[in-house]
């Protein structure tokens, strides 16, 4: 099975420390089973690239559709750091990737669907009036959300854009960052709540929401 081991960012671990994360002397957090690596602003801003666990041996470093990609075995070990942030954050719920072609974009991941990248769900909308396609993989603990125009073919890279944290409790972690938060409100998933981080007030360059863990269904 493709898990996601590791997100490099380019941003230095000070905005992350402010916005409650725990990072080591190393410029690393670790959420859940995915390591956070804060490169600096010298790679450039946001996501700049994964490394993935499940990929066979004879993944040579390079690309998947324009995201700089290497197997989880090239990456540095996990940083031994503390499971609990101050924000609350346990897990990451979500990643985005957007894609300038969507069809090219489902292909190069069934491409990996022999390793457990198959499609679970697509789902049609609106973003600023304009019709957007989301697809949804799992990676691991994480689910990967592919979002692009249903029709569009553009020739640019995808990208890595934002990430949504789950938090133990939503509340409180709106409280610890204050007006650096957008108000906390229903999230899509039903049962769960949802607030955007402010990251420019804080000097993230990645797109950032802590959302409420799932609602647990009562078992008989």
């Amino acid at each position: 099975m493709l898990t996601i081991a590791e997100l490099e960012i380019a941003d230095p671990p000070q905005p992350w420390r402010e916005a409650g994360f725990v990072v080591g002397e190393d410029g690393a957090a670790q959420v859940g089973g995915v390591r956070l690596r804060f490169a600096g602003r010298e790679r450039g801003r946001g996501i700049v690239g994964w490394s993935l666990g499940g990929l066979p041996e004879a993944w040579a470093a390079g690309d998947l559709d324009g995201v700089p990609t290497s197997r989880a075995a090239d990456a540095p070990a996990a940083t031994e750091l503390p499971a609990e942030h101050p924000n609350g954050v346990t897990v990451i719920d979500h990643v985005v990737l957007l894609s300038p072609d969507l069809h090219r974009t489902r292909a190069a991941l069934a491409a990996l669907g022999a390793l457990g990248a198959g499609e679970r769900r697509v789902r049609d909308g609106q973003l600023g009036g304009a019709p957007v396609r989301q697809v949804f993989y799992r990676f691991g603990e994480v689910v990967l959300e592919v979002v692009g125009a249903p029709d569009a073919a553009g020739e640019g890279p995808s990208s890595l854009w934002g990430v949504t944290f789950t938090v133990a409790d939503i509340d409180a972690a709106a409280a610890l960052l204050g007006e650096r938060t957008a108000p906390v409100k229903d999230a899509v998933q039903p049962g769960r709540r949802i607030t955007t981080v402010r990251h420019r007030d804080l000097g993230m360059s990645v797109r950032t929401a802590l959302i409420s863990a799932p609602v647990r269904r009562a078992t008989r």
